[in-house]
């Protein structure tokens, strides 16, 4: 079987990792049809913006894309193109797995945790009012005469919209994702004594999900503040996380952090259908074309295309080179040696060579 996927190169350092995932890819054997789409800051003077319809098109095509690093550009209108794509898609999934690769330099070992991010609501929706314009007054003068609470009048204002609909969907998915991977537990996340009517419908919605799963999966409940002291002081307790959007963003930011960083955290955005899958650190642009950066977030994004595929013996092939690349140290970028300063240190090209020849 012959798969068609979009390869989004992306700009910065984004081509250079993106191809060295491709050519991984390639070598577990699979056979894929890449179809080349270009977005990002380097392509507006192109097509007259960072994300053309006809990259958004490739993928609605093939249903599934793996994406570089992409830069979002100042001053043009654009928040973000990463999360443009998730809307313009519905990808309300966010799946960012993070586990300990024996080699990489961090304070715990057998880390193995997965993020599920609510990708579509609450304050990333993007509902904002600037201060000063008559509309956010306007809305000031309506909230404070419906709550009866006042708000400064120099204040911008963003609304966080949580629903039943997009709660319950994305933990059905977190609850679908335990049982396929063997996983025992999900634990919502929120900040529910305070924010009552989103968070805590967060909660209320969960828990109507959970009871289709009893027996079968254990369900929690923890509020944000005091997962994250949680995670740092016992992360062995956690399993899969889920979250809405803005706490999901800094969470699984701490779970890198717990394995070595974001050069060695993959990710998936995940909707009805369609799929993409990305590294989730920057475009790092003062690095481009320097063949140095790490490229192994990339390539575990690959894993889980492959996985996602139904191509477990690819995923697993590549996952186990990676791991071996990395504990043996070698072949290895900077960042992965125990001295950033080692001389011994290979580029981004070399790295992937040797997780290539790790398969063979």
């Amino acid at each position: 079987m012959t798969y068609n996927i979009t390869l989004i190169p992306g700009d910065g350092i984004g081509p250079e990792v993106s191809a060295a995932a491709r050519r991984c890819v390639d070598a577990t054997g699979i056979k894929v049809n890449w179809e080349i789409a270009e977005a990002g800051a380097d392509v507006i003077g192109k097509y007259g913006t960072p994300l053309p319809d006809s990259t958004l098109a490739s993928i609605r095509k093939n249903k599934v894309a793996l994406k570089g690093p992409l830069t979002t550009p100042i001053g043009t209108g654009f928040r973000s193109v990463n999360v443009a794509i998730r809307k313009e898609l519905d990808l309300y999934v966010c799946l960012r797995p993070t586990k300990s690769y024996k080699g990489v330099r961090s304070k715990y070992q057998d880390i193995n945790l997965v993020v599920v991010r609510e990708n579509t609501e609450d304050l990333y929706a993007g509902i904002e009012f600037e201060e000063g314009k008559a509309e956010t007054k306007e809305l000031i003068a309506q909230i404070e005469k419906l709550s009866k609470k006042k708000i400064r009048p120099d204040s911008g204002i963003s609304i966080k919209p949580i629903s039943i609909t997009g709660t319950k969907r994305i933990v059905q998915f977190a609850f679908d994702y335990a049982v396929k991977h063997n996983r025992k537990k999900v634990t919502a996340i929120s900040k529910a004594n305070i924010m009552k009517f989103t968070d805590g419908l967060f909660f209320a919605a969960a828990r109507e999900v959970a009871k289709g799963y009893e027996g079968k999966i254990e369900y929690e409940e923890r509020l944000i503040d005091n997962m994250c002291m949680q995670l740092v002081q016992k992360p062995e307790l956690y399993d899969v996380l889920c979250l809405p959007n803005l706490y999901g963003d800094i969470l699984s930011d701490l779970c890198a952090g717990l394995i070595g960083g974001l050069g060695i955290a993959p990710g998936a955005n995940l909707g009805d259908g369609i799929a993409v899958f990305e590294a989730i650190h920057g475009s790092a642009p003062k690095y481009t074309g320097q063949n140095k950066v790490n490229p192994t977030a990339m390539i575990l994004s690959a894993v889980l295309m492959l996985d996602h595929l139904g191509e477990k013996s690819a995923a697993q092939k590549l996952d186990k080179a990676v791991a071996k690349v990395i504990a043996e140290g070698k072949s290895v970028t900077y960042d992965l040696k125990p001295n950033r300063d080692d001389p011994t240190a290979v580029g981004t090209r070399e790295m992937a060579d040797a997780i290539i020849k790790e398969m063979k």
